[in-house]
């Protein structure tokens, strides 16, 4: 490890990677560690977090604190994001778990030796990332993807998600260009929906009729008032706002981004929901009834929730695309070669922590890890009587959204039905 490395692990630095199960948003998410991801710090988000009332808290992620971040650069010149332990709010405290999130600290370190990604990048790599952005910013246009994987052993395949790196980038770049001024930049700690998935499939949804928060600009405003109108999110409020999900049977992973999701219409809202619940040939049945008990669980929950508005909030679908195991093959001994690939799938009996009492639909795998998961998440216009200085306060549930719960759970019970036939 070269000395550069070693100096900011002692101080308890992690260094962060690029988030590659980011399907939506346009905020930088990044890797923290196999459980943790992080993202910049916004204070209505952060105070959101700190004042979940309880039974809001188990349709969210488990918030788990404050990180500092900076760059900095190792021997070779390369830019690095460093995150360290923030030791100034003192109400953070109690949430927080610790900091390396129980993994070893070579961890963290050996990415450096990796060829530099997204988020070190040397003079030589900033020219030919301008001459790349050009060419990428054609492709960027391409609205679905696929990519073929070979069946068999997918997992390492797994190609970073366009969409990630692309907001990743422009983050990045946006934060260098402010660290001339300033390298202190906060993130917030939040659990890692994914990480227990082998492959993991990803449905963000932007729910509620109305986006714009009560303090946006008239131009912002009419902007998010105009792309609700051209969208589903006016008629039946909700929109697709990213995907990826893997089609074991064809071996394809596919990507939509959200200028796709926002040109949908109703029919072809459903036929995506058709994809990602789809195996690549069949609707996987055994999917929908688990994540229907959820949202009705959300939908009872938010609609005795006072005051509250989700303004752009989104809500997460994820299961895992990776076909079951054979049930007749005996798990690999300790020693044997397939360690590598499912080392972590031991760990689910202990760290049922985020999960446990969720009445997720779960398999019938000995770890009992979930079969689907359904979280809200983006918090940044987030709105309720307890926030002090917003100016509106808004009376009863948050009705767009609940609307948009409401069709969702008809449209899945739609395809529930029809699968029967």
């Amino acid at each position: 490890v070269s000395p550069s490395f070693s100096l900011w692990a002692m101080k308890g630095g992690v260094m962060l990677e690029p988030f590659v199960h980011q399907v939506g948003g346009h905020s930088c998410v990044l890797r923290f560690g196999e459980q943790t991801i992080c993202k910049p710090l916004i204070p209505r988000e952060h105070q959101f977090y700190k004042s979940l009332p309880p039974e809001i808290r188990r349709f969210t992620p488990q918030y788990k604190g404050v990180v500092s971040v900076s760059f900095e650069e190792d021997e070779e010149g390369n830019l690095c994001l460093i995150a360290y332990p923030l030791h100034s709010d003192p109400s953070d405290l109690e949430n927080k778990e610790p900091l390396t999130d129980g993994e070893p600290k070579n961890k963290f370190l050996k990415w450096g030796k990796k060829k530099p990604s997204g988020l070190m990048e040397n003079d030589r790599a900033r020219q030919s990332r301008k001459e790349e952005k050009s060419k990428s910013n054609r492709e960027d246009k391409a609205e679905v993807l696929y990519y073929s994987l070979e069946k068999g052993n997918v997992v390492p395949q797994i190609k970073h998600n366009p969409w990630s790196l692309q907001c990743h980038q422009q983050h990045l770049q946006r934060m260098k260009e402010n660290s001339k001024h300033r390298n202190q930049h906060k993130f917030i700690l939040l659990e890692n929906l994914t990480w227990r998935y082998r492959v993991p499939c990803v449905l963000d949804l932007k729910m509620g009729t109305r986006q714009h928060g009560d303090d946006a600009t008239e131009e912002k405003k009419a902007n998010q008032i105009r792309k609700c109108q051209q969208s589903t999110s006016s008629s039946i409020g909700v929109r697709l706002c990213g995907m990826q999900v893997y089609h074991s049977v064809t071996g394809q992973l596919m990507f939509m981004n959200k200028y796709h999701g926002r040109k949908l219409s109703l029919p072809g809202f459903k036929e995506a929901l058709c994809q990602f619940f789809s195996d690549g040939q069949v609707l996987r049945r055994e999917l929908l009834t688990p994540v229907l008990q959820r949202l009705k669980e959300m939908r009872a929950v938010l609609e005795s929730c006072e005051s509250y508005r989700f303004f752009s909030s989104s809500l997460l679908i994820i299961y895992d695309g990776a076909p079951a195991p054979a049930p007749t093959r005996p798990r690999p001994s300790r020693g044997g070669e397939e360690e590598d690939e499912d080392d972590d799938e031991d760990e689910d009996d202990e760290e049922e922590g985020a999960y446990g009492g969720h009445s997720q639909g779960r398999d019938n795998s000995p770890s009992g890890s979930p079969l689907v998961d359904v979280r809200m998440i983006d918090f940044a216009h987030t709105t309720c009587r307890d926030y002090g200085e917003d100016a509106v306060v808004h009376e009863g549930g948050d009705s767009g959204y609940i609307f948009g719960l409401q069709n969702l759970i008809s449209i899945l019970s739609q395809l529930e039905e029809h699968s029967n036939d």
